[in-house]
């Protein structure tokens, strides 16, 4: 068993693990700080690899969240290719997947998530499609890439922010992209109809054929390849390749072994502790509750781990800062920035400011007077203003005419009453 005194170890070497190690030493950790990662990359960023990495606008390179002379400057060490397999809390050590024991005096768990699985007549667990393929990691965007030309026939099956990008990104490539939908519209989960029907206009004005409201009944493979799709309507479509984006399902396995884990993730608080006060756990992987909603929401978003990371390190070095952080998204596809702050789910009501047709407007999303959540279509000064009427959070009365364009965004939001909310600040 590798033994250290007061060492650091932090299992998941994305934005969430990168950033709490930089961050702990920057706050004051002194002993041994071990950064794990199952992939054999430096950590690198996510959000481009559906976007500017997979349309061939960046490279590997300019992935790296830091460089290696930056963990080393930091004494941080880094070790690739390792594996979680089991947590023992008692003892205070981790097992890797080729049997090796490290202990630990606190254990972080940064360990994101995984891509759910396409579930289908037709789909041998056993026997893979090769041409059936996932995005979450460089591994996983490299090999789309290298499936993706000018005239090949891609399907994306998922109209949420992952297909969407991907569908745009193989259309600036020359591909020839179908994307279907089991809802009754893209986005359905995550924003309003109004959004919704924006950017399936987008996405048909550049060519890829939506279909919403389809039901897979059997994926037809010929030498280990999918070779066409066929739907509950009797419509089948081609593919040379397949790209499903489903959601995502939490890397949590050890950790629910462990008893740190519930069916929906990872219990953290607002010091990204968990049950264990000798364990913390940030990004994709953890659920808090949210006072701001009150209630237990998890979030897949590189600001929440971020956030979720620097308050984990405050706590771990003695400065305890709770992390209150307003949840916030992007997604780019085609000149469109969509920016998002808060969550929209059981809004009552849908304010448009601008119009759609102008490919740059704002859509608030109210529950009563209570605002929810605001989604910013390439208009990232009026994003800054709702982000920050969203930390307050506020309500907006009647008389307030969010609509009315003759008047700053900021202005309109000034006079809006504050609500209170139990545990906030």
């Amino acid at each position: 068993m590798e033994t250290t005194e007061s060492a650091l170890v932090i299992v998941g070497a994305g934005h969430a693990g990168s950033e709490l190690a930089v961050s702990a030493r920057q706050q004051g950790w002194a002993g041994p700080i071990m950064l794990l990662g199952e992939e054999g990359f430096l950590p690198y960023q996510r959000p481009p690899l559906s976007k500017a990495f997979l349309a061939g606008t960046a490279d590997a390179e300019s992935l790296a969240l830091r460089s290696q002379s930056a963990y080393d400057s930091a004494r941080i060490e880094l070790r690739l290719g390792a594996r979680m397999t089991r947590i023992d809390r008692a003892a205070r050590y981790i097992e890797l997947a080729d049997g090796t024991h490290i202990h630990y005096s606190k254990l972080a768990l940064c360990t994101g998530g995984r891509p759910r699985q396409l579930a289908c007549a037709g789909i041998d667990a056993h026997h893979h499609p090769t041409n059936l393929l996932y995005l979450r990691t460089q591994k996983d965007a490299e090999a789309i890439r290298s499936h993706l030309q000018s005239g090949s026939q891609l399907v994306v099956i998922g109209g949420g922010y992952v297909g969407l990008e991907v569908a745009a990104s193989a259309i600036a490539l020359g591909a020839k992209v179908t994307l279907l939908e089991a809802q009754p519209r893209v986005l359905a989960r995550v924003a309003g109809p109004a959004l919704s029907t924006f950017y399936e206009s987008v996405h048909r004005a550049a060519g890829v054929d939506v279909r919403t409201g389809v039901s897979l009944r059997k994926v037809h493979t010929e030498a280990g390849r999918i070779d066409r799709i066929e739907c509950e309507d009797g419509e089948s479509f081609k593919a040379d390749m397949v790209v499903a984006g489903l959601g995502m399902l939490v890397n949590d396995d050890a950790a629910r072994v462990a008893g740190l884990a519930t069916d929906a993730g990872l219990e953290v608080d607002a010091f990204s502790c968990t049950r264990d006060p000798d364990i913390v756990a940030a990004g994709d992987c953890t659920v808090h509750h949210s006072p701001l909603y009150e209630r237990t929401i998890r979030l897949e978003s590189v600001p929440n781990a971020l956030d979720q990371a620097r308050a984990a390190a405050a706590w771990l070095c003695g400065k305890p800062k709770p992390n209150h952080g307003v949840p916030w998204f992007w997604s780019d596809q085609y000149d469109l920035k969509l920016q998002m702050v808060g969550l929209s789910q059981g809004y009552d009501r849908c304010v448009l400011r601008g119009a759609t047709a102008s490919r740059s407007f704002c859509a608030f999303y109210l529950q009563g007077d209570r605002l929810l959540a605001v989604d910013a279509v390439n208009r990232p000064g009026d994003f800054m203003v709702a982000k920050r009427a969203l930390a307050k959070p506020v309500t907006l009365p009647p008389e307030i005419d969010l609509a009315d364009e003759s008047r700053a965004l900021k202005d309109v939001l000034a006079v809006a009453p504050p609500v209170a909310v139990t545990g906030n600040h």
